[in-house]
């Protein structure tokens, strides 16, 4: 095989593997799910709550959230945004004998995540004064009514937002909510990135060279 063939039978080689490439460079997004998350705070810290705000039962002085977003699964939701500090959240809420002061911090969202034709509320704080043996429900509903729950006891709306819908699942192609897109690469838009095609013309413009060559070295 001449010099010349074998950069042509390289060219193409590379080509395909390429092509394979490029089919791969896109893989499918999970559906995620739209709904309010519960969080405690723990310092600086925010954690994805193990109990359902029906069930949990906060002690005086916990801060506690919830955030409307699209996510698959509590290990990629997001977090509550901005600060939460329970000395100034409940600085106009004097302590009484027989209740306790809870921190709320209730996040609805971004547009990116909000249900066709709704605008998210701004992010809000309250401070629930409620009796010691309170559930963070009833917390919740003392500072942010409406609240809409589902059969299941899913918290499915906070202060009347959204006003449809219930832990629905999202098409693959919903985008990611704003915390997510700050961490993608640049490049990355669900296609193959500039590099990728960048290769793709370096490799081409080898397999045209390559044929040049031979042309030239066959009639030369």
């Amino acid at each position: 095989m001449t010099r010349a063939r074998h950069a042509l039978h390289l060219a193409v080689l590379l080509l395909v593997a390429l092509a394979a490439g490029i089919g791969q460079a896109a893989p499918a997004q999970a559906a995620g799910y739209r709904y309010w998350s519960f969080w405690d705070r723990t310092g600086d810290t925010w954690a994805y709550a193990t109990q359902g705000p029906s069930t949990a039962r906060p002690s005086d002085g916990d801060v506690q959230g919830f955030r409307f977003s699209v996510s698959e699964d509590s290990s990629d939701s997001a977090r509550p945004r901005g600060p939460a500090v329970f000395t100034v959240i409940c600085a106009r809420t004097p302590a009484k004998d027989g209740e306790k002061r809870v921190a709320l911090v209730i996040d609805f969202g971004t547009a990116a995540d909000a249900p066709s034709g709704e605008t998210p509320p701004a992010r809000r704080t309250a401070c629930a004064r409620v009796a010691s043996d309170a559930t963070t429900a009833q917390a919740l509903a003392s500072v942010a009514k409406p609240l809409r729950y589902d059969t299941g006891a899913l918290l499915c709306a906070i202060a009347g937002y959204p006003r449809t819908g219930c832990g629905e699942q999202v098409s693959a192609g919903k985008k990611p909510t704003t915390e997510v897109r700050k961490k993608a690469p640049k490049d990355d838009d669900g296609g193959p990135s500039v590099g990728l095609w960048a290769g793709a013309g370096a490799v081409a413009l080898l397999g045209a060279a390559a044929v040049w060559q031979a042309r030239r070295r066959r009639h030369g």
